[in-house]
């Protein structure tokens, strides 16, 4: 039995945020001789980068703080510190962006721009260490060994939501449990005492908060501890700061949601339970002519509203819903993917916490194409599970109807569901198009948005970015404050 140790979270303000309209990464004209090859060249020269000469060094938050100036610049990108001052005139966001990270953890800069670039390859001969770990309160912790399993029990002293929180892999004689809180993640990490059958039976108590692991023996001995501890076990650490984690999942199904648009059905390995909580996404990735291309999505379930009998927890299977782009390089790809064929799916991610629920009585959505996939789960939600929130409506914007992503699925759970209502746009309307028009405005969303007395109001959003930025500055101007405000955004 294991007690996840207590932390303080963040405040439900601290979500992640879009630049003002308008505002965009600006790029400066690098010198001459200040290229990425020249860089490259200059990490292979055999210059010390680091100032240590070659040794690495456990890094505490007083000392990263130490080194913030122009000749002595240290950052943070996922727990791993790099001295980036010689990495000044290479930088093409220049100087100035670049000590926006000096000295501090630069995690959330680093994933607004530059989330998929492939820093620690770039950064190598930078490496100073990584972050050091903070003590965690002591945990007691037992495991039962009957003659044919071994069952390990998680406590996370909360209550967990029903989509779940325990991400499990089982890889030959390793075994990973994280366990996914809030922005927390909490990690238990082991070689394996003796050999295991490749599946793993994970349990969970919600009301609890109570999560078992079940591994089967492959010989039925007795077992006095599971394994081997490995590097970060039994760590409980910011989930920004914890690295992807990829595993290979197989396509077994494709099916059509409108024209251009399909859910995927991917398979994990025996060895692998994925619980994605709500709003969080993951990352596909393949080699494409030689390259690894990456892109998030944000697993829906089977149906907007499952059936009761049928469990949406995610265990086994992913089902992601994609928008095949004839110029998308990965989205081609995935179109012509024969059934059978093998993907990496890494993560999960994501800044959403069901924090930022906690007393909302109205949740309006604006989603533009795709952005709707986070909210699919978000309404099951919120009128299966919140009780406290009276009145959930979507405001769906598209180009044409044939567009529209579930669209009898969501008529349907309108016309039974009191507590729920939606609302279509399109840009581009055939001539019998009865419903609104245009795109988003001041005026839709003053009458969309609406405040009644004692009510507390949250606004998710999610889009293209140019929706996303106006859409964001639009609901500002109504009023809403930060925290009344959550961006899905990777």
């Amino acid at each position: 039995m294991l007690n996840v140790p207590s932390q303080s979270f963040p405040a439900a303000g601290s979500q992640q945020r879009v630049a003002p309209t308008g505002q965009s990464r600006n790029k400066v004209a690098l010198k001459p001789g200040h290229s990425l090859l020249d860089w490259i060249r200059l990490t292979k020269s055999g210059r010390d980068l680091t100032g240590l000469r070659g040794q690495l060094i456990e890094v505490t938050e007083e000392e990263l703080k130490k080194h913030s100036t122009r000749n002595d610049c240290w950052t943070c990108i996922r727990g791993m510190v790099y001295n980036v001052s010689a990495y000044m005139d290479f930088h093409p966001g220049g100087e100035e962006e670049l000590m926006r990270a000096a000295g501090i953890d630069s995690t959330d800069l680093f994933d607004q721009v530059h989330r998929w670039v492939n820093y620690e390859s770039m950064l190598k001969e930078c490496l100073v260490g990584r972050m050091a770990v903070k003590p965690n309160p002591a945990l007691q912790g037992s495991v039962s060994s009957l003659d044919g399993t071994v069952n390990i029990v998680i406590h996370t002293k909360r209550k967990i939501p029903s989509a779940g929180c325990a991400v499990v892999d089982l890889q030959d004689d390793i075994l990973q449990v994280e366990m996914l809180l809030g922005k927390m993640s909490y990690l238990l990490y082991w070689r394996l005492s003796s050999e295991v059958q490749g599946r793993v039976d994970v349990q969970t108590a919600h009301s609890v908060g109570k999560v078992q692991v079940c591994l089967h023996k492959s010989v039925k001995d007795k077992w006095t501890k599971v394994g081997q501890p490995l590097e970060h076990h039994d760590t409980f650490i910011q989930c920004k700061d914890r690295e992807l984690f990829y595993r290979e999942c197989v396509l077994v199904s494709k099916t059509d949601i409108t024209h251009d648009t399909q859910v995927l059905r991917l398979q994990l390995p025996s060895g692998s339970h994925m619980q994605v909580p709500v709003g969080r996404h993951v990352y596909l990735k393949t080699s494409l002519q030689g390259t690894d291309v990456v892109k998030p999505y944000t697993p829906v379930d089977q149906k907007l509203i499952p059936p009761s009998q049928c469990s949406a927890e995610m265990g086994s299977d992913l089902h992601l819903m994609i928008k095949i782009c004839p110029d998308g390089l990965l989205t081609s790809h995935l179109a012509n993917l024969p059934i059978g064929s093998s993907l990496s799916v890494g993560g999960p991610e994501g800044s959403f916490t069901m924090r930022v629920l906690r007393d909302v009585t109205h949740l309006y959505m604006l989603a533009a194409g795709t952005g709707f996939t986070p909210m699919a789960r978000l309404i099951r939600l919120a009128l299966q599970d919140l009780t406290s929130i009276r009145k959930t409506k979507l405001m769906f914007f598209n180009r044409q109807e044939r567009d529209i992503l579930w669209c009898s699925q969501l008529d349907e759970l309108c016309s039974k569901e009191e507590r729920f209502e939606v609302e279509y746009v399109l840009s581009e309307p055939t001539d019998s198009w009865k419903g609104r028009r245009g795109q988003i405005d001041a005026c839709m969303l003053q009458n969309f948005l609406e405040r009644p007395e004692d009510s507390k109001c949250l606004v998710c959003v999610c889009g293209p970015t140019g929706f996303t930025e106006l859409a964001v500055q639009l609901v500002r101007q109504l009023d809403f404050s930060e925290e009344e405000i959550h961006i899905f955004q990777g």
